[in-house]
């Protein structure tokens, strides 16, 4: 895939999780994290935070010049962070790695405003800027919490040419993992390309231009649709599965695509007041063969998984749903490590 978004809330697993246990043979949760150092793979920012491939996250780098590092404007930091990141570094690299708290109890640069509003350690801050620049990298977790080692990448000076095709090719892995894509759609997350190369953001517009000429592409519906070169689109009979997704898992992550297949709006409502929930906390699309008939909320209580269905068509009837549905759900107990 290249890249898997991540997200911080367990309902009842992180969404990099639940992405992957429908890829992965044999997956359980916290697979990921707790493989990490072997992977090959990388924290960072894509079209969404999540896990890259060091392939990837190559084609990304440098967002800025490490010795004038700029904010995602473009705008030199203040001389007084510079001044810190290189103090920073500096210790990192005698530690060889190091978690926030060592930092701050070293440093004890203080507190700034987050951009929740909260507040949160300045060391931290910094820290994270100085990750998302390249200067740090993720070397794993504990509990949950980054541990950071310093990084290089290459000059940020390059010709046309090698700058064109590192879009080029980013915007191919988008379109890989995100496809089929109605037009604007394709539009949408190229633009999201503006998190992953900051520094080329200027150039994105023409980036788009060379994908649509370059990738297959048909208009249905009056609607221009979007696909990589080397995937045939092909009639096939739909399987008598059913599986309970991410909400930002790639197959309903878009959701204007969504409502155009399926004929319903989702909504992830997670961040919405509960008063205005209509599907539910983490609310998972529930999809029946080639169709999304409703959505999932589950739970874990007393080591049990707790399931609450709605739909959006009448209940399937017959035998093939009924013992479909709960085989996902012993899928779901033997990822999640729970009693079957």
């Amino acid at each position: 895939m290249g890249f898997v978004q991540a997200d911080p809330i367990r309902a009842p697993a992180r969404a990099q999780d639940l992405i992957l246990r429908h890829r992965v043979n044999n997956y359980r949760v916290g697979d990921l994290e707790q493989r990490y150092v072997g992977l090959g793979v990388e924290e960072d920012f894509f079209v969404n935070y999540g896990y890259v491939t060091r392939a990837l996250q190559a084609l990304m780098h440098p967002r800025s010049d490490s010795r004038v590092p700029a904010d995602d404007v473009g705008k030199p930091w203040p001389l007084e962070q510079r001044k810190r990141a290189q103090l920073l570094l500096e210790f990192v690299n005698k530690r060889g790695t190091v978690h926030p708290r060592e930092v701050d109890q070293y440093f004890s640069h203080g507190r700034v405003t987050n951009y929740w509003g909260g507040s949160s350690n300045a060391t931290t801050h910094l820290l994270d800027a100085m990750h998302y620049l390249g200067m740090l990298r993720i070397a794993r977790r504990e509990k949950g919490i980054r541990i950071y080692a310093t990084q290089e990448f290459g000059a940020l000076e390059m010709g046309e040419p090698e700058q064109q095709a590192r879009l080029d090719a980013m915007a191919d892995v988008v379109v890989r993992i995100y496809a089929p894509l109605p037009g604007p759609s394709l539009s949408f997350y190229l633009r999201r390309l503006r998190y992953a190369a900051p520094q080329w953001k200027g150039d994105l517009p023409p980036a788009l231009d060379r994908a649509r000429e370059r990738l297959s592409h048909s208009r249905v519906d009056g609607v221009d649709w979007y696909w990589p070169q080397d995937e045939t689109v092909r009639d096939k009979e739909s399987q008598e599965t059913v599986r309970i997704v991410a909400p930002f898992d790639p197959l309903v992550h878009d959701r204007a695509r969504f409502e155009k297949l399926w004929g319903w709006d989702y909504r992830f409502e997670a961040y919405t007041p509960a008063a205005k929930r209509k599907l539910g906390y983490y609310a998972m699309p529930l999809l029946w063969r080639d169709r999304v008939i409703g959505w999932a909320n589950l739970s874990i209580n007393d080591g049990k998984l707790v399931t609450d269905l709605g739909y959006v068509v009448p209940v399937p009837r017959g035998a093939a749903y009924k013992r479909e549905l709960e085989l996902e759900l012993v899928r779901l107990r033997s990822f999640l490590a729970l009693k079957v």
